[in-house]
């Protein structure tokens, strides 16, 4: 079962369709460009052109500065099909760690990456970019879909815990990583991460590391009984960032959530953890015909507890008519800047409530624009 996503808040398993990047120096001229427009160049438009031609026709990676790396990141964002969130795209900060490409120091920099990206709960979007590929050595990597993400630990026929993150779990057993004592269905995975030429490394995350939400209701005071949680800072970790004809293997990027992912999809999902009938149960609803419509009243009380808790703790959320409202202004704002809207309309639209939401009647096209993200080059 395929889960819908935008990939900021939790990474897709098909690779990206479209066809094949265009010629680099097209794709040189189209980012440099838009780059210069935002006032991000170094030098001269002609000088840059000249030296990112000279570097990828000798095999090395483009030569970005940092504010150059920093609007290609933006970039990527803004041209993501797949994202929602998008009108803020350049509010992204960008940290420039092309000279990290060793698993050691990748850890430190991510443990600094969610310390600035959580910021107590106010949360900034944030990348941190690692060593590039290059046409002879492979750039560092990291396994986990995301920076956060619980265990799912398989029992016979019962899975407990994210049925999502089976497989990693198993590798990250296999590599011996060792879970609680008493396991739960909240067990945050470690990190897996292969350094450039080096074989792949388990990290077990530092206490305190990754902040949590456990979620309450504000009128159902039952609800905080069922014991559920989900973590405040959504970073996609295992997608590559291209840009200029440059791959970079290992750039995580944090944005917030929108509510409905944690409510409709990760805790909702008859595939994740399917808290719709408990949830109902404890309501009083009559789940034996689909006609009393008690999926329908479980999701809506499941996300207004995701509101109501993400904002109790004080940690920054969209709600998905806000944020289909954002969306729009990001539409209106490409549309004046002459820039075509690049959109999966399966993707945009929340999954629950669609057609309330503008984005539900807005035609969209997929443009396959650079720079952009996509997945990882092969199978974890």
């Amino acid at each position: 079962m395929s889960i819908r996503k935008c990939p900021f808040h939790a990474p897709s398993n098909p690779p990206l369709p479209g066809p094949p990047p265009p010629p680099q120096t097209e794709e040189i001229t189209d980012f440099l460009s838009d780059a210069s427009t935002f006032g991000m160049l170094a030098a001269p438009l002609a000088e840059r052109t000249t030296l990112y031609r000279a570097a990828l026709a000798a095999g090395q990676p483009a030569p970005f500065t940092t504010d150059e790396l920093t609007h290609a990141g933006r970039m990527a964002w803004r041209n993501n099909a797949r994202c929602i969130g998008r009108l803020f795209w350049r509010g992204l900060k960008v940290r420039d760690c092309r000279h990290v490409a060793g698993a050691e120091a990748i850890f430190s920099e991510l443990c600094a990456h969610l310390a600035e990206a959580t910021n107590s709960g106010s949360i900034r979007p944030t990348m941190t970019v690692f060593a590039p590929s290059t046409a002879h050595l492979p750039g560092p990597r990291i396994e986990n879909r995301q920076l956060a993400g619980y265990a799912g630990y398989r029992d016979g026929a019962q899975i407990l815990g994210d049925p999502q993150n089976l497989s990693f779990t198993e590798r990250a057993l296999a590599m011996g990583w060792i879970p609680p004592s008493t396991k739960t269905p909240f067990d945050l995975l470690p990190w897996i991460i292969t350094g450039t030429g080096e074989k792949p490394r388990l990290f077990p995350l530092p206490p305190g590391l990754i902040r949590e939400v456990h979620l309450t209701h504000p009128t159902l005071a039952w609800f905080g009984d069922l014991g559920l949680r989900w973590y405040a800072v959504p970073t996609i970790s295992d997608h590559r960032l291209i840009a200029a004809s440059t791959e970079f293997s290992a750039a995580p990027f944090s944005g917030w959530y929108m509510g409905t992912e944690i409510g409709a999809r990760d805790l909702g999902d008859e595939a994740r953890y399917h808290q719709l009938p408990a949830i109902a149960q404890r309501l009083g609803l009559d789940l034996s015909s689909p006609q009393s419509l008690w999926r329908d009243r479980a999701l809506l009380e499941l996300n207004v507890a995701v509101l109501h808790s993400y904002a109790a703790a004080g940690v920054t959320l969209v709600d998905h008519h806000t944020a289909s409202a954002q969306f729009m202004r990001f539409a209106t704002q490409e549309e004046s800047a002459g820039r075509p809207l690049s959109a999966q309309w399966d993707w945009i639209v929340p999954p629950m409530s669609g057609s309330t939401t503008p984005v539900f009647h807005l035609p969209m096209t997929d443009r396959h624009l650079l720079p952009n993200f996509f997945p990882p080059a092969s199978p974890a």
